[in-house]
Order: structure tokens, then sequence, then C-alpha cells
């Protein structure tokens, strides 16, 4: 079974590897090929995601990577690709992904329709500026294979860059994390 991360707008950066490192996950799927874009902040990472990626693509990019190469997989996905993972949650089987963790996946307001078919965990933040976040988690707890909750964190608790990076909230998850790869 492989664990795989994927990726926010911000791609593959040293402290997605980092995380990656600790979990001891050594697959990353991001919408950059690989490619560490340095961006110098979230407004100028999403521009660039929606110009020269787009979501759909970045689905496809998943979605190939997951069936051709990984079977039985894990996934934990971070903003827009938490989002991408709820997306692909209706289009492959548990026999290709067994479980899935998400953060933060704003977009999954977008797309309320998909059924999963394997167990996906939705850790959304205490609020969302677009959307309400506890209407959003009561809407979604009641579907099959659906987990979700709603931390004390903003969104991006997770990521080093990210203007609401919160060192405590990493670290209590990546402990949750660590339990889930093991």
């Amino acid at each position: 079974m492989s664990a795989i991360v994927v990726s926010d707008v911000f791609g593959k950066t040293s402290a997605l590897i980092s995380l990656c490192e600790e979990l001891k996950v050594s697959i990353i799927v991001d919408p950059y090929n690989g490619v560490d874009m340095g961006f110098k902040s979230e407004a100028e990472a999403y521009a660039y995601f929606i110009e020269n990626v787009g979501f759909n693509a970045y689905l496809a990019i998943l979605q190939k990577t997951i069936e051709s190469n990984y079977p039985n997989s894990i996934l934990i996905g971070f903003s827009v690709g938490a989002s991408a993972i709820w997306a692909l949650s209706d289009k492959v089987s548990s026999n290709v992904v067994k479980h899935a963790i998400c953060y933060y996946g704003s977009q999954i307001r977008n797309l309320t329709e998909v059924k999963p078919k394997f167990a996906i965990e939705l850790v959304f933040p205490k609020s969302e500026p677009h959307f309400d976040v506890l209407e959003l988690q009561s809407k979604l707890s009641k579907k099959q294979n659906v987990t979700a909750i709603k931390v004390a964190h903003l969104h991006g608790f997770m990521n080093y860059y990210s203007n609401n990076y919160n060192q405590v909230a990493y670290n209590e998850q990546l402990k949750l994390l660590c339990l889930h790869v093991s």
C-alpha cells in the first residue's frame, strides 16, 4: 500500500517535502510536475494555478497517477489537492484508493453531489469566507464513506507558506497522519 500526498496550489515545496519525510511518504502529486515554483504568496500561487493548470487538469493528473501506478493507496490532500481527491472519490473504487484524508478542500462545496466509493475524512477549518463550514460539514457527514470534522484552525494551517500556518495544529495533525500511514 502506498501513501500519497496531493499538494495545494503551492505545489511541491521544501515544507511539503519535510512533511512527507516525517510521514515516510515518498510520492507527491502536484500541479507543476515536481517543480518548486517559489511562489511568494497564496494569491500568487492561486492565480498561477487558475491561469496555467486549473482544477480539471489537476484532477486528471491525480487520477492518471493513481490508476496507473499506485493501487491500494492512502491519499492525503491539502486545499485544491483535497478537493481533487474528493472529486476523484466517486470515479475510482476502494481497490484503487483505500482511504483519504482531506484538509480544507474548499472547492468541495461545489461538488456536493459526489458519492465517495472509498473512506474519506474531511477536515474543515473553523471558517471559510465563501461558505458556511458547519452547513457543509453536516451535509457531507450524512454520506456513506464520509467523516467530516471541523477544527479550530484556519484554511492553510498545515502549510508553512500559508498566512494561517499553525505549528501546534500541524504537530497535532502530523501525529494523527502518522497513525494512518504506518
